[in-house]
């Protein structure tokens, strides 16, 4: 217990990065996808790989709003990234978003699992009605999504220069503070006892937890699988706290640009994560101490098994 709390502390306050963004490699030829791109870490993230010559989807709701970011960052950049529609709290959303991908791009070199809200009203549910947090961070958001892209992933270990494809899936310091509570995905009273705040860090914990079940799965056929804690950070992610409550955590915040993009661009391009597979990455661009009870196989082959029955009783079953 000690040793979580201790590394939690030291993710609050982390010492100066060793590793910035421009340590990131030349990624001409890499095709990378990047949820939640319009905005906060995601919108830096894509910046920062198109500036390194990659081909990138920014992957969204909202094709209004993503083409105003997508000129935007031509402007700073000199590159177009491509927009991709995606809205993670709808299955069928999920599924089109990928098969569209699919049509277009045989290789994907990096999915980073970047979208995310954090302490919505109870009342918000995704369009399949599962607790958002859940759906978002898990069920469409991680699971579905990535699995849908298998495919490319796997063909793209055979044209990446280092052998190998990565899934850097961002999760949370709340990863540390709970578990998974098999009763709370769906509105009832475990839901409502659990609270928003309860109901984000298992969402976490699960992300954690599903990487590890990936790896088991994927990394003996070259997927690099990687969780992180990107930092305390301003982003829309604070957009559904409380005035009060948000007046006290920007006391704690870190600018957007350059820190909030730091550990998953780390994970998704530098050469020193290459046999990190599994690791959970912490601010800023290093490797920290996984979230107990987050590595148990037994755990990942039940989460495994809960999710691709969910997407397929949804109706949205996938071949992989």
């Amino acid at each position: 217990m000690g040793g979580t709390f201790s590394a939690q502390l030291t993710q609050y306050w982390p010492p100066k990065p060793k590793w910035w963004q421009n340590d990131i490699p030349d990624l001409t030829g890499r095709v990378m996808v990047v949820t939640g791109g319009k905005s906060g870490v995601g919108k830096e993230t894509v910046k920062a790989l198109l500036q390194h010559n990659a081909k990138v989807y920014l992957a969204a709701r909202g094709k209004e709003d993503a083409e105003k970011v997508i000129k935007e960052l031509k402007t700073i950049t000199g590159k177009e990234a491509i927009f991709l529609e995606l809205d993670l709290a709808s299955l069928p959303s999920v599924r089109k978003a990928a098969e569209e991908f699919l049509s277009k791009e045989p290789d994907l070199h990096v999915l980073f699992n970047n979208a995310g809200l954090m302490w919505p009203s109870l009342d918000l549910l995704t369009e399949q009605g599962y607790d958002a947090q859940w759906g978002v961070h898990v069920v469409e958001g991680t699971h579905l999504f990535a699995t849908l892209l298998m495919p490319a992933l796997l063909a793209g270990t055979k044209s990446s220069k280092d052998g190998k494809a990565r899934i850097v899936t961002t999760s949370s310091s709340g990863a540390y503070l709970d578990h998974i509570h098999w009763d709370t995905f769906v509105p009832g009273p475990a839901r409502t006892k659990l609270g928003t705040n309860g109901l984000y860090c298992q969402s976490k914990f699960a992300q954690v937890a599903w990487t590890q079940e990936l790896v088991r799965r994927y990394g003996d056929k070259n997927i690099l699988c990687l969780a992180l804690n990107p930092g305390n950070v301003r982003s829309g992610l604070q957009r559904h706290q409380s005035a009060l409550l948000l007046f006290f955590v920007k006391m704690v915040l870190n600018p957007v640009d350059p820190y909030g993009p730091l550990t998953q661009l780390y994970g998704g391009t530098s050469p020193d994560c290459l046999h990190k597979d599994g690791a959970f990455l912490i601010p800023w661009a290093r490797e920290g101490l996984i979230p107990p009870g987050t590595t148990d196989p037994a755990l990942g082959a039940k989460l495994w098994e809960y999710l691709e029955n969910e997407v397929k009783t949804k109706g949205v079953a996938h071949n992989n």
